[in-house]
């Protein structure tokens, strides 16, 4: 058994918000680079160029990669020898969040009842996510989700009778619809599979996974290729300016499903600044 202590968890999770604000993952960043010299559209050159030197100032000024600081994510693998003292463990991990939030990291955009929009004057509570797992570490995982693709992410239940191409279609089209809402090139999280619940916290962890690492299944990864090959023949662009890049990555993230049931399918759309960052302790 090996304990950690509640202020370590929230001192922890207090940077890894800051460093998710301030800082893209490396992958993503150097995708778009990689997507500013490939792109043919001056307009869609000039906006990718500018997405570059805006993360770069985030991390180099350490101030908030965009003005839309999203709802906070946690995810938290347990291990199962781990034994947390000094207080809740829920409450430890907004503790850590409210303290980056005083500091500016974060905005204040949390409302209490979704229906009458109280305003929390706070941007906690998060959305936890806790999955106990062998060992003695904990695995806290930060994700800043910006709502303009939270708005427009979708799911649909698919018979087992529905084509491969069915899918891969309604996830072209999902992006397709949202284009006036989102800013593009998009990063997807897809989800297939499981229950409803599962499938869209898969679709969730997801975006997790780096841009640039395929499914490690050969036949999602072709999926993967395949749909971001057809996202970006839409033609919509960065900013939706025209061009090549539409989206930018495409994970699919897969979990068993019942022989005789619907198929879920969850598509998280995420705009070019898909923030978060991973410490294990």
């Amino acid at each position: 058994m090996r304990a950690i202590t509640c202020e370590t968890i929230a001192v922890t999770v207090e940077r890894l918000c800051i460093e998710a604000a301030t800082i893209l993952p490396p992958a993503l960043g150097i995708l778009l680079e990689c997507a500013a010299e490939s792109e043919a559209s001056p307009a869609a050159i000039s906006a990718l160029e500018d997405m570059v030197e805006n993360f770069k100032q985030a991390a180099e000024r350490a101030v908030p990669i965009c003005e839309e600081t999203g709802a906070v994510i946690v995810f938290a693998d347990i291990g199962q020898d781990v034994h947390i003292i000094g207080g809740l463990f829920e409450a430890t991990v907004n503790e850590g969040i409210r303290r980056a939030c005083g500091r500016g990291f974060l905005g204040k955009s949390i409302v209490e009842y979704p229906l009458r929009h109280k305003d929390a004057g706070d941007c906690i509570p998060c959305a936890l996510h806790v999955r106990l797992v062998s060992g003695d570490k904990l695995t806290l995982h930060v994700s800043l989700k910006g709502f303009v693709g939270e708005n427009v992410s979708v799911m649909q239940i698919f018979s087992p009778k529905d084509t491969m191409e069915a899918i891969e279609d309604f996830i072209v089209e999902t992006v397709s619809r949202a284009r006036a809402d989102i800013c593009p090139p998009v990063f997807l999280g897809v989800g297939l599979g499981g229950t409803v619940a599962q499938c869209a916290m898969i679709a969730e962890r997801a975006l997790l996974r780096n841009a640039d690492t395929r499914n490690a299944d050969a036949f999602y990864a072709q999926m993967e290729r395949r749909v971001l090959e057809k996202i970006n023949k839409l033609g919509i662009g960065p900013m939706n300016l025209g061009g090549i890049y539409t989206a930018i990555a495409v994970n699919i993230e897969t979990y068993p499903t019942h022989m005789s049931g619907g198929l879920p399918c969850v598509v998280n759309i995420s705009g070019h600044a898909t923030r978060h960052a991973r410490f294990v302790l």
